[in-house]
């Protein structure tokens, strides 16, 4: 048996596959980023998940894909190797099972946005490269926390008179129950987890943009553009002299798959940006079938 598992901020998802690379048994817990859980919770999430899922079964293979720093998982795959209940173990970034759904193992390129985002690419000498995903502080552009930010920056300057009033201000004192612009700034800067709560914009405000709404829309764009921006450099450095129809790339996550962003992707880049439908435990179970031969 092959243990896969796909390793976020707010899930970790598992699965255990026979050697023809068919589904057995599939486990859900709770996240494991050790930059949002905490080292010690985020190892011991992933302990007492990988103890359920594998059970009696002797198992040759375990992939972590994991959300965080390398460094940790690949210390913790180094531990879990020596205890020699999970066979070779293997800890890579979370972005390669998107990767592997865009491109399956040739070189190009998936964009992904949800939460967080970034670009990962495969060269055309087979070497992985990531871009962005600098996390909330740095600004993730095309992310939930970036649109949130985006939207909320507009909203307090219409408060404070200096812009004409959009459904953004709306949308903001919603969210927050608040009404005036300093209300809204501190309430934010005091908040506990601040890039929670401006990420949790994010759904309304696509829905606005969708609805036609043009204040919105140009939010959208704008923070769209940013993270096409850093594909276009990416393909420049990588793939240079290569025709972008030959060239393979997708796009993943809740917002770059969004019925009002799939549109702002066809007239703001050139790239056939193919939408990956299937979930990133997929990719983790093809990135285990390719490596083992299953």
């Amino acid at each position: 048996m092959k243990i896969g598992v796909d390793g976020g901020g707010t899930k970790t998802e598992l699965i255990l596959i026979d050697e023809m690379g068919e589904l057995v048994e599939r486990h859900l817990a709770g996240g494991c980023n050790p930059s949002i859980a905490g080292p010690d919770a985020a190892r011991n999430t992933l302990a007492t998940a990988l103890s359920r899922i594998r059970a009696h079964h002797p198992v040759s293979h375990t992939l972590l894909c994991m959300a965080g720093a390398t460094s940790f998982w690949s210390e913790t795959a180094a531990a879990l190797q020596a205890d020699e209940s999970y066979g070779k173990v293997d800890a890579v970034d979370d972005s390669r099972p998107v990767l592997e759904l865009a491109t399956g193992g040739k070189p190009g390129l998936v964009l992904h946005a949800g939460t967080g985002s970034f670009v990962a690419a495969q060269a055309p000498d087979g070497t992985l490269h990531y871009a962005g995903g600098t996390g909330w502080r740095f600004g993730d552009p095309g992310s939930g926390y970036d649109l949130g930010r985006r939207a909320v920056s507009k909203a307090i300057l219409e408060l404070q008179g200096w812009q004409l009033t959009t459904r953004l201000s709306t949308l903001v004192r919603d969210h927050t129950g608040l009404t005036t612009a300093a209300e809204i700034t501190r309430h934010f800067y005091q908040h506990a987890e601040p890039n929670k709560q401006i990420a949790a914009l994010a759904p309304a405000l696509l829905r606005l943009a969708e609805e036609g709404d043009h204040a919105a829309h140009q939010v959208v764009a704008e923070s769209i553009t940013a993270l096409l921006q850093i594909a276009e450099d990416v393909i420049a450095k990588l793939f240079p002299g290569w025709h972008r129809d030959l060239l393979r790339t997708g796009v993943t996550g809740p917002i770059l798959t969004h019925a009002a962003v799939r549109p702002l992707l066809g007239t703001r880049s050139s790239l056939q940006l193919r939408p990956i439908t299937e979930l990133p435990i997929e990719g983790v179970r093809r990135l285990l079938v390719r490596a083992g031969g299953a």
